[in-house]
């Protein structure tokens, strides 16, 4: 298994001329959520949402703020949650972020890839 990282911009969704910044992420398809350091959350202005609480990989449990915030990849454009991790975090691209971009890492190449969309719809019924 190989390791990915991308480069994308994070900024406040809130904010339309808020300060984005332009970050190297490891992209995580195993995490839920992506992560950056709190310092970096708050110097773009991410205004926390909730707190919630994670386990870690040594099975410990802690709580983390967590925000939306404003992700660019690319030509690709969306909101997702982010965890304000501690500082020494490496920042990590999370599976919901990129879902919400439409986006997904080829497992063999670990390219990052548009995700062949879908959109199924109803059929009507015939009454009987």
């Amino acid at each position: 298994m190989g390791i990915t990282f991308t480069t994308a911009k994070i900024s406040n969704p809130r904010r339309a001329r808020g300060r984005a910044l332009e970050i190297e992420f490891l992209i995580d398809t195993g995490a839920i959520y992506s992560v950056v350091p709190g310092s970096i959350a708050r110097a773009v202005g991410l205004e926390k949402l909730e707190c919630e609480e994670f386990t870690l990989a040594d099975g410990t449990h802690r709580a983390y703020d967590v925000a939306e915030a404003f992700f660019e990849l690319g030509d690709r454009r969306g909101t997702s949650k982010v965890v304000f991790g501690p500082a020494n975090v490496t920042p990590l691209l999370g599976a919901l972020t990129l879902e919400s971009l439409g986006l997904m890492v080829n497992p063999v190449t670990r390219e990052i890839l548009p995700m062949r969309l879908f959109l199924a719809s109803s059929r009507s019924r015939r009454k009987r």
